[in-house]
């Protein structure tokens, strides 16, 4: 079974390219979907889907960054998912796979020989448990590197983006919505001058119970309209 793993942050945050990039290479994928925010929230799904898997399953990621809060706890969950037979490929550092991992390994389990040499085969076990030990040694450095990368990349994009929006200032742009203004709508613009020209309060003569009944909005965005009329009102210094 083949199964696709993808985690955002937050909501707000869409894990579409995550998806995209695995279903290229997977197309037979089933995706697993989590968002889990903060470095203490567990991941339920993440759980679910680790006791759900059984021996040679594929656990497809985006990036190895996906399978921790931190590079600790993904190089832990790393070194279970193989005690486990688990093959783990990740599409943005192929040379993480559990595949080049165990490639690695079978280069020395191809040296093996005969059963009458016990001595050598004893030597041979002992070169392997070595092997063994260096190249996971190499895969926690590897991933320890790919999280800091990761961290500056974010760290980058958000000292780009904090420069432009100061550059944006300086130029004399707006940036975000002005404090108090009116985003006005179809609805809003059809009807306020409706508002202005019956109610008592503006240059009409009904109450706002008639303006209500005779427009036929809902008290709350009548209200609001009418809110909104007079602060134009008043700073038009009418």
């Amino acid at each position: 079974m083949v199964y696709g793993y993808c985690c955002i942050s937050t909501k707000k945050q869409s894990m579409d390219r995550q998806i995209k990039n695995i279903k290229e290479a997977f197309s037979k994928a089933e995706i697993i979907k989590e968002t889990c925010s903060g470095t203490a929230v567990k991941r339920n799904e993440w759980e679910k889907l680790f006791r759900r898997l059984d021996k040679n399953d594929v656990v497809v990621f985006d990036s190895i960054s996906k399978m921790g809060n931190n590079a600790a706890e993904a190089f832990d969950m790393y070194k279970k998912l193989v005690c486990k037979k688990i093959k783990l490929v990740f599409i943005g550092e192929r040379h993480l796979d559990t595949e080049s991992y165990r490639e690695a390994l079978n280069g020395i389990i191809s040296l093996s020989l005969s059963p009458e040499e016990q001595a050598a085969n004893n030597l041979l076990k002992g070169v392997m448990s070595a092997v063994d030990h260096f190249i996971m040694n190499k895969i926690e450095q590897d991933i320890y590197k790919a999280y800091a990368q990761s961290e500056k990349k974010i760290k980058e994009l958000s000292r780009r983006t904090s420069e432009g929006i100061e550059a944006a200032r300086s130029s004399g742009k707006q940036i975000g919505t002005v404090k108090g203004a009116v985003h006005e709508t179809k609805k809003s613009k059809a009807v306020k001058p409706l508002i202005i020209k019956l109610s008592k309060d503006f240059e009409g003569e009904l109450s706002d119970k008639e303006c209500i009944k005779l427009i036929g909005l809902s008290n709350n965005t009548y209200y609001k309209y009418k809110r909104e009329l007079k602060r134009d009102h008043i700073e038009r210094g009418a």
